[in-house]
């Protein structure tokens, strides 16, 4: 029988149709939109082709916008949101509207075009864990800024219009309505509980066992209770932390195993999975918060969205998140 859950923090429903039930198998990727050859303005050597970089790793004192470096930074060459001029608020009646303006930035993840984020090495995910919290930490300083949206696309159908591994953050003048939300929806646990709903939800699933699918000395990654998807994805800090830009550094090599592992063990039940993966912190220049706690949600592409979600707000999803934990737990790396 199908099974209708509540998200605990958005207060979201969505239905488990296990009727529906599928085996990792059973849902189909394609991947005939791949790239074959061609020009990368991503790779190195094309540097003059993109936008001035911003940031870039690796290059060991050598001249900026040339080869040599190992990660690189880059305003995105056609933003959403652009950062030159003022916000310009202004009401038409009822409505009201700004500039659109923002930072549209394309984290370059490896120099090689052909390399996998699921399958770099850790070291090296963790400079891209690194160049996150370098960006925010800058782009925070602008006060037109309030939050700063950090996010991949893998596979064309999660949206991925260039084959070379990257990552997008993208600074908003406006909290996003996800993020608003989930803090209002945190806030309100905690004033009933004077408790952190992640922290809690951290303890239950560490207690429970059927949703936890790894854990290391400072993360955890399991599959939500009320999951948008199958084989949906949350990676927790273990210890409170609202802000991801307060990290400590040495949770970063933590960070990039366990993330290392998330993704290698989504690959292996299902080849080449499209997903998006979001970073979920707190608003810029805000103190530590008791209710919130940072995370990163990955997100597969393995459903579509149609008439009834558009028209609910409902998600329809296959696979019971205890099974999709159990068929990720199962793998052998």
């Amino acid at each position: 029988m199908p099974e209708l859950r509540k998200d605990p923090i958005l207060g979201r429903w969505i239905i488990i149709a296990q009727e529906r039930g599928k085996r990792p198998t059973d849902f189909y990727v394609d991947v005939s939109t791949k790239s074959k050859g061609g020009f990368c303005p991503l790779c190195p050597g094309n540097e003059k082709t993109t936008p001035p970089e911003v940031l870039a790793y690796g290059r060991n004192n050598g001249q900026a916008n040339t080869p040599g470096w190992t990660l690189r930074v880059v305003p995105n060459k056609f933003p959403a949101l652009v950062i030159e001029g003022n916000l310009d608020k202004e009401a038409e009646g009822l409505y009201d509207r700004m500039n659109g303006i923002g930072a549209h930035e394309v984290i370059i993840d490896t120099p090689h075009h052909d390399a996998s984020f699921t399958h770099l090495p850790p070291q090296d995910l963790q400079l891209t864990f690194m160049a996150f919290q370098d960006r925010i930490r800058d782009l925070s300083r602008d006060i037109r800024f309030n939050y700063v949206v950090v996010f991949k696309n893998y596979g064309s159908a999660a949206g991925a219009s260039l084959e070379h591994s990257h990552s997008q953050l993208i600074a908003l003048p406006v909290l996003p309505r996800m993020i608003t939300s989930e803090l209002e929806g945190c806030l309100s646990y905690f004033c009933y509980k004077d408790r952190c709903i992640y922290c809690d939800i951290i303890r239950q699933e560490l207690q429970q066992d059927i949703r936890l699918v790894c854990q290391n000395e400072h993360f955890v990654t399991l599959t939500p209770f009320a999951p948008r998807s199958p084989f949906e994805l949350w990676i927790l800090p273990r210890q409170h932390s609202s802000s991801y830009i307060d990290m400590p550094d040495s949770w970063l090599p933590s960070l990039s195993r366990i993330f290392s592992e998330t993704l290698r063990r989504l690959d292996s039940c299902i080849k080449d999975i499209p997903y998006n993966f979001l970073l979920h912190t707190q608003p810029l220049r805000t103190g530590p918060l008791e209710h919130y706690h940072w995370h990163f949600e990955i997100v597969p592409k393995l459903t579509s969205i149609a008439g009834f979600e558009w028209g609910t707000g409902f998600y329809i999803n296959p696979m019971p998140p205890e099974l999709s934990c159990s068929y990720l737990k199962e793998v052998q790396l």
